[in-house]
C-alpha cells in the first residue's frame, strides 16, 4: 500500500487540478504514480522533464532503445512500476521483453544504464569510450540526465510503494524482480 495517497481531484487545491489537467492534456492519462506526485505541483514538473529530455534523445535514440535503457534502469533499480511500463511499451509494439535481441547500440545503453544504477561512480571506461564514440556530447549529457531522471522514478517509486496501475498488471503476470 503507497505511503503517499492519491490526490483527490474533487478536492485538491485548485493548483493541483491545473497541473492534474495540464498532464491529461498532454500525455491522455495520469499514472498512480503522478497522482501521488501532484500534492506537490513542482514535484510532478520536475519529473515530467522525463518527457522533455526524451523528446531531446530522439534524434539519437529510438523508441526502442530508449525502452530497452529504462527497462534495463528499472530492472537494476528494482522497480516494479517502472519495469512494467517499459514490458507494456515493449509488447505493445510487438516484442517479447524476454527474448528481445538487442542491437549493438541498444546492448551499450543497456550496459550503460545497468552501470550507472550498480555504482554511478564506477561506470566502466571502456563503457564511456563507447559511447563517446557513438554519441556527440549534447547527447550524451542528455542521456546521463535522463537516466537519473528515470533512476529518480524508480527510487520514487519504490520508496513510496506507489500503487501498480491496473493497466500494467497484465505485463507484470508471472514476472518475478529479480534479487
Amino acid at each position: 500500500m503507497s505511503h503517499i495517497t492519491q490526490i483527490d481531484y474533487d478536492i485538491a487545491s485548485d493548483a493541483v487540478r491545473a497541473e492534474h489537467d495540464r498532464e491529461v492534456q498532454l500525455r491522455g492519462r495520469m499514472t498512480n504514480m503522478k497522482r501521488t506526485l501532484l500534492h506537490s505541483p513542482v514535484a510532478h514538473r520536475v519529473y515530467a522533464e522525463w518527457f522533455t529530455l526524451r523528446d531531446e534523445l530522439r534524434p539519437a535514440l529510438d523508441d526502442r532503445a530508449v525502452w530497452l535503457f529504462c527497462h534495463a534502469i528499472s530492472l537494476e533499480s528494482r522497480a516494479i512500476i517502472p519495469v512494467g511500463f517499459f514490458r507494456r511499451a515493449l509488447t505493445n509494439a510487438g516484442l517479447t521483453p524476454e527474448t528481445i535481441v538487442p542491437t549493438e547500440d541498444e546492448a551499450l545503453l543497456i550496459n550503460f544504464g545497468k552501470a550507472i544504477v550498480r555504482d554511478s561512480n564506477a561506470v566502466p571506461e571502456e563503457l564511456w569510450d563507447r559511447l563517446k564514440a557513438r554519441y556527440d556530447e549534447p547527447t550524451l549529457a542528455n542521456l546521463v540526465a535522463f537516466a537519473g531522471i528515470m533512476i529518480a522514478t524508480a527510487i520514487y517509486n519504490n520508496v513510496v510503494k506507489v500503487d501498480v496501475d491496473p493497466e500494467l498488471g497484465p505485463y507484470l503476470e508471472g514476472f518475478e524482480l529479480p534479487a
